[in-house]
């Protein structure tokens, strides 16, 4: 289930440390220590999935779960009103650093939009 040599499976298994902004029993979520915004928080399923090519039918509710927790999250940080951005990277050319699935929530001010 998890992966001795990933980062993000060793910061769900609390060898290294982090800042915890969500947990449940499937996803684990914390601030990114390099954020692009005020508030970034990375949600990463427990189960260690490496991209989402790497998703199956058995995963359908851990992918769900990840998208009502970002709601939710939003909501707890204050930033659901105003909005927010939900960010999957998978791969290298789409700039993912850590082969384990996560899920980039951005928001507040002042925020860059890499899209012009």
């Amino acid at each position: 289930m998890q992966d001795p040599d990933c980062i993000f499976c060793k910061i769900i298994n609390g060898d290294i440390p982090s800042t915890k902004v969500y947990e449940d029993e499937l996803l684990f979520a914390f601030n990114d220590i390099n954020p692009a915004a005020p508030v970034h928080v990375l949600i990463v399923p427990k189960k260690h999935i490496q991209d989402n090519n790497h998703i199956t039918a058995e995963d359908e509710v851990i992918a769900g779960r990840m998208f009502t927790a970002a709601k939710e999250i939003a909501s707890q940080l204050k930033i659901a009103e105003d909005g927010y951005r939900l960010i999957i990277n998978t791969g290298r050319h789409g700039h993912q650093e850590v082969p384990h699935l996560h899920l980039h929530l951005i928001g507040g001010q002042p925020m860059q939009h890499p899209m012009g």
